[in-house]
């Protein structure tokens, strides 16, 4: 495959940003991952029509430039299949923004290599709103999921997750949170959450909370996910004690 002559594994782990039209923030992110950790870092172009490429690369990312655009989930999924066609066994996935903080990247990596998890999501549940709030506990009532951030996507996968979430069966969601949660939940993989730190937006909108017909589609599709109970005869394990 093309992919695997773009990066020779060194590390076990990989991060994974996905991005459109983040040029005034990427490349910060992309700096601060490769202070922190060293790790590889991809930063995945979904169609920006700004800089974001070429910023994202002049700080040290690998580009995985998309034809068309995908949204924050394709282009997730894109960044998990170069992880797993590469043999990246661990896959961090951060937003372009600079909300998330990369500092907090070990406390994701810690329960995985601990063994006592297979997808790790970080948590900061004082970034929410009422109507955020409102939004978690309906979503946890609909699908059982025990989940407090239930829609960070600051988070660490594992072999068994990258594996999962890469496949054709992943493919038609228009949102990472609540559905691949059940997809994983299906599948009987451990999660756990673990609290770290995040910064308030500084540039750019939220891709879900920008509008009422934003609001109201995710809520929709989230909803009907959530009734139908994706994989509900196989309940997730999670793991109380993220540390």
């Amino acid at each position: 495959m093309r992919s695997r002559s773009l990066v020779t594994p060194s590390r076990s782990s990989i991060i994974l940003i996905p991005a459109h039209n983040e040029q005034a923030t990427v490349g910060e992110v992309v700096r601060r991952i490769r202070q922190t950790g060293n790790w590889p870092v991809a930063v995945i172009d979904d169609c920006s029509t700004d800089q974001t490429a070429t910023v994202a690369r002049a700080a040290g990312a690998i580009v995985l430039p998309l034809p068309i655009q995908l949204g924050a989930w394709g282009a997730t999924q894109t960044g998990l299949r170069y992880a797993l066609a590469c043999g990246y066994p661990t896959a961090i996935t951060l937003d372009a923004d600079g909300q998330h903080d990369p500092s907090s990247i070990p406390d994701l990596l810690a329960p995985l290599a601990a063994g006592r998890a297979d997808v790790v999501i970080g948590a900061f549940p004082e970034r929410a709103s009422r109507n955020l709030r409102w939004a978690w506990a309906y979503f946890r009532l609909l699908t059982g999921l025990r989940i407090e951030d239930i829609t960070s996507g600051f988070r660490a996968y594992g072999a068994a997750a990258i594996s999962i979430l890469a496949s054709r069966e992943a493919s038609l969601l228009d949102y990472q949170d609540v559905g691949v949660l059940l997809i994983l939940r299906r599948k009987g993989l451990r999660l756990a959450e673990a609290p770290v730190a995040m910064n308030p937006r500084t540039t750019g909108r939220s891709r879900i909370f920008y509008s009422w017909w934003a609001v109201s589609r995710f809520l929709l599709q989230t909803s009907v996910l959530g009734i139908a109970r994706i994989g509900f005869t196989h309940p997730l394990a999670h793991t109380d004690d993220p540390d």
